[in-house]
């Protein structure tokens, strides 16, 4: 069983975003073990800059096995491509790392050392909405791969 981690700046604050991303959760548990790992905003800093280093270090030190950033600028994958990337990761490591980024989104260093850059599309997401989104399209992966109806 693949281990599937997320790592995210930002906490959940409300209750409908917990709720959204706990159902994917709960129901991603018989595919793969899942971890979420809640970095801090670092909104103590005034320049970017150093938000984004302050940031970048966190996400770094909290690297493991293949490290895919979600990035507006990334490759776009469709959720038959997502499905495609997640069967063959499964086969060839026990690790998968995604890496949400905070409301400035995330250093040139982060940027560098990731595996891979993918899009969830063209748009700009709050990090809690695209922390669900992720969260759905892995389980999305997850039901294609298994032949189910989910995806139509």
């Amino acid at each position: 069983m693949i281990n599937i981690r997320l790592i995210c700046v930002g906490n959940l604050k409300e209750k409908y975003w917990t709720d959204a991303c706990g159902e994917y959760i709960k129901r991603l548990q018989k595919f793969c073990k899942l971890s979420i790992i809640e970095l801090a905003e670092q909104n103590k800093y005034q320049d970017t800059s150093k938000i984004l280093q302050s940031e970048g270090n966190e996400i770094l030190s909290n690297f493991a096995g293949k490290n895919i950033l979600l990035d507006v600028k990334g490759k776009e994958v469709s959720s038959e491509e997502l499905a495609k990337m997640i069967e063959v990761l499964a086969q060839t490591t026990s690790m998968v790392t995604f890496i949400i980024g905070g409301s400035y989104g995330v250093s040139e260093e982060v940027k560098k050392r990731v595996d891979e850059k993918i899009s969830l599309g063209k748009i700009t997401l709050p990090h809690n909405l695209a922390r669900v989104v992720l969260l759905e399209q892995i389980y999305r992966a997850f039901m294609i791969n298994s032949g189910s109806k989910y995806h139509k």
